[in-house]
C-alpha cells in the first residue's frame, strides 16, 4: 500500500510559519528603504555602450562610473570578448540637465578608464519620471485585474471557497517573493514582474490541480471527513507535483547559473517563485479550503440543531400573543358599538 502522507496535520503551522516569514521579509524591506527600482520604474537614461578595449568587465565598468552619485546598473551583452555592455544612470538633479549632459560624461568617464576613442554609444534612451510613474501604476492594476479574472475562473469552474482559498494561496506567493526581491534589494524591472506573474500562472495551475482532485473525491468519498479527502487529494497529486516544480527548477537554475544581470535576477526570482509556488499549493490553499468547509459545517450543524428549539420558541410566542391582539380588537368593537348606540340615542331625543 502506498505511504501516505499526514499533510493536513502540518497545515496550521505552516501557515504559522508562512505569516512570520512574509512579516519578516516586508519589515527587512521597509528598514532596507524599500524596493530599489530600476530605470523601467523611475527617471532615468538607458544606453548601450561598445567598449574596445581588453580586460573590461561589468565589475570594472562600474568601476569607471563610480563618480555618479547613483551607481549605475551595468548589465554585459553576449561574452567578454564582444565589450558591448548596457548602462543604466538614474536621474541626478535636474531631468532635462540630465538628459543633455549624463551621456556625454558618462562616454568621457568610460574613456578617461580605458583609453580615448574606445567607447562608442549603439543607442540611447530616456525614461522621464511621469512614464516611470504610470509604468508602475498601470503594473500594479494589470496585477490586480489578473487576479480579479483568476478568482471568477475559479469561481465558475468550481465554488467561492475554492476560489477565495486559491487567491489566498497567490497573494501569499506574491507577498512572500515581492518581500524576498526587497530585502534582498534585487532590481526591481519589467522582468521582475514578468516573474511575479509567471510564477502566479505557475502556482494557480498546481491549486487547481489539487482542487480538481479534491473535488473528485468528495463525489467518490462520501463518508469521508473532508480534511482527510483533502490529505488523500495532496498525496495522489504530489508525484506530480514535485515532478513538474523539479524539471522547472533544473532549467531555472541552469539560467540562473549561467547567465548575467536582469536575466540572471530574472531566474532567481522565479526559483524562489517556483518553490514557493509548490509549497502554498500544497500546505496553504488547502489549508484555507479545509477550515472553509469546517467553517460551513458548524454553522449548517448549529443551524440543524437549534432549528426546533427555535420552532417551538416561536409557536410559544405566537401563542401568547394571539389573546392579546384577539382581546385588543374585541374592545375595539365594543367601543364602536357603544359609540353607534349614543348616536341613536341622540337622534332619537331630538
Amino acid at each position: 500500500m502506498k505511504k501516505m502522507f499526514n499533510f493536513t496535520k502540518l497545515q496550521i503551522p505552516f501557515l504559522i510559519m508562512s505569516i512570520v516569514i512574509i512579516t519578516a521579509f516586508w519589515a527587512g524591506t521597509a528598514a532596507r528603504g524599500w524596493f530599489n527600482l530600476g530605470i523601467d520604474f523611475q527617471a532615468g537614461l538607458n544606453v548601450q555602450v561598445q567598449i574596445d578595449a581588453a580586460d573590461v568587465s561589468e565589475g570594472s565598468v562600474r568601476e569607471a562610473l563610480s563618480g555618479f552619485e547613483l551607481s549605475p546598473q551595468v548589465q554585459r551583452l553576449g561574452t567578454d570578448t564582444v565589450g558591448e555592455y548596457i548602462i543604466r544612470l538614474g536621474v541626478e538633479g535636474d531631468e532635462t540637465e540630465f538628459q543633455q549632459n549624463s551621456e556625454k560624461r558618462l562616454v568621457s568617464e568610460l574613456e578617461s578608464s580605458f583609453g580615448a576613442g574606445t567607447v562608442s554609444v549603439n543607442s540611447s534612451s530616456f525614461v522621464g519620471a511621469r512614464f516611470a510613474g504610470n509604468l508602475a501604476r498601470n503594473t500594479a492594476w494589470l496585477t490586480i485585474v489578473a487576479l480579479v479574472l483568476i478568482l471568477a475562473y475559479i469561481w465558475i469552474r468550481f465554488k467561492l471557497n475554492y476560489a477565495v482559498s486559491a487567491i489566498v494561496a497567490l497573494l501569499h506567493d506574491v507577498l512572500f517573493l515581492v518581500g524576498f526581491i526587497g530585502l534582498f534589494q534585487l532590481e526591481v524591472s519589467t522582468a521582475t514582474v514578468a516573474a511575479v506573474l509567471t510564477i502566479i500562472g505557475y502556482s494557480l495551475n498546481d491549486t487547481i490541480v489539487i482542487f480538481d482532485r479534491i473535488r473528485e473525491n468528495t463525489r467518490s468519498m462520501k463518508e469521508t471527513n473532508f480534511a482527510e479527502v483533502a490529505n488523500a487529494s495532496i498525496n495522489q497529486s504530489l508525484s506530480r507535483t514535485l515532478i513538474t516544480s523539479l524539471t522547472t527548477l533544473i532549467a531555472v537554475i541552469a539560467i540562473y547559473v549561467f547567465s548575467t544581470g536582469t536575466i540572471q535576477i530574472f531566474a532567481l526570482n522565479l526559483i524562489v517563485g517556483v518553490v514557493v509556488g509548490t509549497y502554498s499549493s500544497i500546505f496553504i490553499a488547502s489549508t484555507i479550503l479545509v477550515g472553509w468547509h469546517n467553517s460551513s459545517v458548524k454553522k449548517i450543524s448549529k443551524k440543524m440543531h437549534a432549528g426546533p428549539k427555535a420552532v417551538e420558541a416561536e409557536a410559544k410566542e405566537k401563542k401568547n400573543q394571539a389573546p392579546a391582539v384577539k382581546q385588543s380588537a374585541d374592545e375595539i368593537a365594543e367601543a364602536t358599538a357603544k359609540k353607534k348606540r349614543a348616536k341613536e340615542k341622540r337622534k332619537k331625543k331630538k
